[in-house]
């Protein structure tokens, strides 16, 4: 019997529900923390990004229109997914820093423990951020909340995993659609739960996950027209790019510290939700 030749994987990028190489064909190796090589990930252009957006920009009325209960339902069963793969997903920890030995069990365990937090909230946000004012006439006046659109996030090179689940969990769970940079240093940790993403009951296109370098795809996200918000962990030039072609294109900005604990309670909460949802006052009648 001749021997086997080994059959290295391919990661792709995870755009409208599929698996696709990048545009260009340009690829970028990943070492794990033995400086091995791993695999050649995409290197996506700013074509990619804008497809991406395109993929997000189409799912977000069909997600926007589910109810809050079943947005719940997703996530939760999402959570449910990534406990099933915990072995697997630390595993991919372990191998990308020597410092994540001991921490990998704990960061996954804490990603599923985020992903069912944020499950909870998704029928419960509204009445914590809505109200029912009151006003001096013959009305009813409402407060209620809104998706803001397509929302683009940087991921943290520090947590490649939950930092990134917490960015899309509390984003998503309003009815917003995402398309995510996973971090440059590590993003097969991102690749991972793109894979897990396309197997579960989350629609295509709500969560879209490229790879690529920062320097080149961060001016698109700032600057991109139908990218309503961004929810960054950036520093530098990068953080002033992104604060710059925010405000030329008008658009939401979230800059976050790259040394951010995200174990802390400080990094979930209502609070994270409200970022990124629009507040629309609603008058009515009393007794139409």
């Amino acid at each position: 019997m001749t021997a086997r030749i080994p059959v290295v994987k391919t990661p792709k990028v995870y755009v409208g529900g599929a698996f696709i190489r990048s545009e260009s064909g340009r690829t970028f190796p990943v070492y794990d923390s033995g400086g091995q090589f791993v695999a050649n990930v995409p290197q996506c252009t700013r074509k990619d990004l804008r497809n991406a957006v395109e993929a997000a920009a189409k799912a977000g009325p069909g997600w926007s229109a589910r109810t809050p209960y079943n947005r719940g339902q997703i996530i939760y069963r999402l959570a449910e997914m990534l406990e099933a793969r915990a072995d697997e997903v630390t595993s991919v920890l372990r191998q990308f820093s020597p410092e994540w030995t001991t921490a990998a069990e704990r960061e996954v365990a804490e990603s599923v423990d985020r992903l069912v937090h944020y499950a909870g909230w998704a029928d419960k946000y509204e009445q914590v951020l809505g109200s029912a004012n009151p006003v001096a006439a013959p009305f009813f006046n409402f407060t209620i909340t809104e998706p803001v659109g397509v929302i683009g996030i940087i991921a943290s090179d520090a947590s490649p995993l939950l930092g990134l689940i917490t960015q899309i969990a509390a984003t998503i769970v309003s009815g917003n659609t995402i398309v995510a940079l996973a971090s440059e240093s590590t993003p097969y940790p991102a690749i991972t739960l793109g894979e897990m993403l396309a197997t579960s009951d989350l629609p295509g296109g709500v969560v879209n996950i490229i790879t690529g370098y920062k320097k080149e795809l961060i001016p698109t996200f700032a600057t991109h027209t139908h990218i309503r918000g961004i929810d960054a962990v950036a520093t530098g030039d990068d953080a002033t790019s992104l604060r710059r072609g925010a405000a030329d294109s008008v658009k939401r900005v979230k800059v976050r510290q790259p040394d951010i604990d995200w174990s802390s309670d400080r990094a979930e909460g209502v609070y994270e939700i409200r970022h990124f949802v629009e507040f629309k006052t609603v008058w009515h009648p009393i007794g139409a």
